[in-house]
């Protein structure tokens, strides 16, 4: 990793511009070419430098719904559950835990009346019980990671 991909990161971890070329803008602030940088963030993202690269969004400002939830998936079928899990597109990302309630995923929804559908599907195609954890409370955490 050189100067200009730390640059890149820490950079854009406080956003892009809104406006008609966001990229062009940025580049211009490290010195560098909308192509060069579109190139290095695809070379840190293929190479696992980068796991993900895109925006955050608040979908309950925009009429949707997202929940919390978990699973208590026997082992032997962990991988088999998470994949039927992942394959759904409104589940955001999936993980493990070491806890009776071994799976937990977030569900992000255009409605709020999806979510329950989504749940009623993943209950009817694995067989197991999800537990939903809606948020009661937001808190703001500016997380940054200086490369």
């Amino acid at each position: 990793m050189d100067n200009l991909d730390r640059a890149i990161i820490n950079g854009l971890q406080g956003g892009l511009p809104l406006c008609e070329r966001p990229y062009l803008e940025i580049a211009a602030q490290f010195g560098t070419s909308e192509d060069e940088l579109l190139l290095r963030l695809q070379n840190m993202l293929d190479d696992g430098r980068l796991s993900r690269f895109g925006p955050l969004f608040n979908v309950e400002r925009m009429g949707g719904s997202f929940v919390l939830c978990a699973m208590q998936v026997p082992t032997p079928s962990f991988e088999e559950v998470s994949a039927q899990i992942c394959a759904l597109p409104q589940v955001a990302h999936n993980y493990e835990r070491n806890h009776r309630l071994n799976m937990w995923f977030v569900l992000a929804t255009e409605s709020p009346q999806e979510i329950a559908e989504t749940v009623a599907r993943i209950e009817e195609t694995t067989g197991l019980a999800v537990f939903e954890f809606p948020k009661l409370e937001e808190f703001f955490v500016g997380l940054r990671f200086e490369v």
